[in-house]
């Protein structure tokens, strides 16, 4: 039997061990066109993605990669965008489930996990095909504090200290590691968890605009990016702390000239 042979069903092993269609899933986020990356510090995680509008007809407003789930947490999907609210129709409801059995909000890891194990049900049923999409979860969890949980197409999840996903993933992974092992005094790769507690709200905004810009080798504009954070910082409005947002066009403004200038 040829490839072409075992890539026709969703179900069947290749000889050495491939399920081809998974690995199909992952290419439509790869050749989606877009990179998200995310990052947290001590109290703030943020995600950071492209704003492409393909035409100029289209009301921009209209397009959006970042998603609320609960008034904590919130993700920006890579990939087939009709797949992602799909997914977030369901995590919306998973959510909303698990408020109403238990009498709080659900907690970034638990959504993850559920949404993983929903991710891997969809690799082993003929009658589903995967998703073509990659999810960057990110709150704050009140007992361990910011969070970013990555998951893909065929049900594996975890948690990242900096993430990346989409078309430019490896050379974003790439920036971030380089970028961490500076922390600390040069002492990140020792303990990435005590590094990341060094950055404060405006160097975690600061190091995802950097990573977006440096692998794209490009200066952006505020309409050309759309970031969403979640942060417990002083700096942070009062109503909005501890809640998911997306930054409006006039805050993106003023960091990426900060950026820029400091650059």
């Amino acid at each position: 039997m040829s490839r072409t042979s075992y890539d026709r069903y969703l179900t069947v092993f290749s000889p050495e061990g491939r399920l081809y269609q998974v690995e199909y899933a992952f290419k439509a986020i790869s050749g989606s066109g877009h990179t998200a990356i995310s990052v947290r510090g001590k109290d703030t995680v943020v995600v950071i993605i492209q704003k492409k509008v393909p035409d100029k007809l289209l009301d921009a407003s209209t397009i959006t990669h970042l998603f609320s789930i609960t008034p904590t947490i919130g993700c920006v999907m890579t990939g087939l965008i009709a797949d992602a609210r799909a997914q977030v129709s369901r995590a919306r409801q998973e959510a909303a489930d698990f408020r109403y059995k238990f009498g709080y909000e659900i907690t970034p890891d638990a959504l993850a996990r559920r949404l993983a194990n929903l991710n891997q049900v969809y690799t082993q049923r003929a009658a589903m095909r995967p998703l073509g999409i990659s999810m960057i979860l990110i709150g704050v969890d009140f007992e361990v504090g910011p969070q970013i949980f990555k998951l893909d197409p065929a049900g594996y999840f975890v948690g990242f200290h900096a993430t990346a996903a989409g078309q430019k993933q490896q050379e974003a992974m790439n920036h971030l590691e380089k970028k961490w092992k500076k922390l600390n005094n040069g002492r990140g790769a020792d303990d990435p968890f005590a590094a990341g507690k060094t950055l404060d709200r405006a160097e975690v905004i600061e190091l995802a605009i950097e990573a977006l810009s440096t692998v794209h080798a490009t200066d952006f504009k505020a309409d050309e990016v759309e970031m969403g954070i979640v942060s417990t910082s002083d700096d942070e409005d009062e109503k909005t702390r501890g809640l998911w947002r997306t930054l409006s066009e006039e805050e993106l403004d003023e960091h990426l000239s900060a950026y820029v200038e400091k650059d």
